[in-house]
């Protein structure tokens, strides 16, 4: 674990998203399979799973919603475009079949759009990944969800994706002056905006 300004970075076990902690606030969950894991991290940070308030999902799929239900206290918010797919049972857009696994958590208290703020955050609309998938920033720090990663990768596309959205979205960051990169899986790093431009020319050059 590694606190960055006001948020500690928690890394994801297996297929588990990373997680990330604003105050009160739980940005993704992971498949909650490992709940052990991540009720041992705030274990050690002094957390209490009933005092964590809200619950940001970056998009709707199962690596970074499945842990929902171990916050039963916590608001559930995700983007307006993503909601439906966590709401219905068995929604293909959850990718919940690949881990054999449905999810235990449907409600959504906030249906969450482009420039509404979560905490001192900006929530910035970057679909590609799902149609609302979403990155968060404050100007510092962009918590990135799926939409791109800090080995200069991107989301995948066959899971709700759409290859404009995704370009118009790994555009739209790398204008961002951003330092700190804190994606939804693999490592997080201080060199953010080099990595967001890394992986759009990649993009542009697999696509």
């Amino acid at each position: 674990m590694e606190k960055i300004n006001d948020v500690i970075c928690i890394e994801g076990l297996g297929m588990d998203s990373n997680s990330y902690i604003i105050n009160n606030i739980l940005v993704d969950t992971g498949t909650g399979i490992n709940q052990d894991y991540l009720y041992s991290k705030l274990d050690n940070l002094k957390i209490e799973k009933n005092n964590i308030k809200m619950i940001v999902n970056t998009h709707s799929h199962y690596d970074h919603t499945g842990g929902n239900y171990l916050f039963p206290n916590a608001k559930v918010a995700i983007h307006e475009l993503d909601a439906p797919a966590i709401e219905h049972e068995n929604d293909p857009l959850t990718a919940s079949a690949i881990f054999h696994h449905d999810l235990k958590r449907h409600d959504v208290d906030l249906k969450i759009k482009n420039g509404d703020k979560i905490g001192n955050f900006k929530v910035i609309h970057t679909p590609g990944h799902t149609p609302g998938g979403i990155s968060l920033w404050d100007g510092e720090i962009l918590i990135s969800g799926d939409t791109v990663f800090a080995d200069g990768g991107f989301g995948r596309l066959d899971i709700g994706g759409n290859r404009d959205d995704m370009e118009n979205s790994l555009n739209k960051l790398r204008k961002l002056d951003v330092n700190y990169l804190l994606p939804g899986h693999g490592s997080w790093t201080d060199d953010g905006k080099e990595h967001i431009e890394s992986s759009y020319k990649l993009f542009i050059d697999h696509f």
